[in-house]
């Protein structure tokens, strides 16, 4: 398992593309070996020691296949240190840096990244929901569009974001694009985020209200930023200040929040490079095509 976020140390444990190949081996094969065909439990060696063959029908399947890594077409030792970038950069890093970091088409970073980004979404579904003291609002990405005033968004991304408030900070935080600001869109993001357990509080605006039957200890009280609900504002501005200075702009936003989500939710955990290219190897294969498809856009 590798701990921390010193590259040095990065790029002495993963040297070679072998290096990485037998920590993916080791991941995939862990609890033994299984053919993905015939279910034998037999296997024998091959040329390379990432590809293992079944003893009963001589099918061959490697470590990554199956994977998120499955049929990546550049250096897996590049791949790594993508993922390892992502994670370790203390601001992110953008698809564009990464080609300046590696030698990679930008199309190439942005695509494996993307990839990245799936596995965080996958981790943020099966994190506990929000619980104790729970802000929650909704807000505008996107500059102001002339003649769409207020609530009118024009083409601006509608958020909800919930934080979770643990003494004087911000715990954990969840956040998801919706179409608009309505209970059916609001319902399922508090029934997937929040426990029925937490004491939530709201703005005054009416798309909470229904959801009181089902939340009993949501309040809603007036937003004003100079005086309640800072912590929140604050973490709105974080996410407003990263897309900004990292991405500048970007057509889809939930793959963005669920990064953010999961790099400040994770974020005093030493082993999450282990823990995403685990969750990596957890997932089904992703193609190029799909990639959209995978967050239901």
């Amino acid at each position: 398992m590798f701990k921390g976020y010193n590259i040095m140390k990065f790029c002495k444990t993963f040297n070679t593309d072998n290096d990485c190949f037998n920590y993916l081996t080791d991941i995939k094969w862990e609890n033994g070996f299984q053919c993905p065909k015939c279910n034998h439990t037999g296997w024998c060696k091959t040329k390379l020691n990432h590809i293992r063959k079944c003893n009963r029908c001589k099918h061959k399947t490697s470590a990554t296949a199956g994977t998120l890594f499955h049929k990546v077409k550049f250096p897996i030792q590049q791949a790594f240190m993508i993922v390892f970038l992502v994670i370790s950069s203390r601001k992110g890093i953008s698809s564009t840096e990464l080609q300046r970091r590696l030698g990679l088409r930008q199309k190439t970073c942005y695509n494996f990244k993307r990839k990245v980004m799936a596995s965080m979404y996958a981790q943020n579904q099966q994190s506990p929901a929000l619980e104790g003291r729970v802000d929650v609002d909704e807000f505008f990405i996107g500059g102001p569009a002339k003649g769409k005033p207020g609530r009118s968004k024009g083409n601006k991304k509608e958020v909800v974001m919930g934080v979770e408030i643990k003494k004087k900070g911000i715990f954990r935080c969840f956040a998801k694009h919706i179409a608009n600001g309505g209970t059916k869109e609001l319902r399922p993001f508090f029934t997937q985020c929040i426990s029925k357990e937490a004491k939530i509080r709201t703005d005054k605006w009416r798309g909470y209200r229904p959801l009181q039957s089902t939340y009993k200890n949501l309040w809603q009280e007036e937003s004003k930023p100079d005086s309640n609900f800072r912590l929140f504002h604050r973490q709105v501005m974080m996410l407003k200040a990263w897309l900004r200075g990292i991405h500048h702009s970007v057509k889809q936003i939930q793959p963005y929040l669920d990064e953010f989500v999961f790099r400040y939710n994770q974020r005093a955990d030493v082993t999450i490079f282990d823990k995403l290219v685990n969750a990596m190897m957890n997932e089904k294969p992703l193609y190029i095509k799909n990639l959209n498809l995978y967050w239901g856009s």
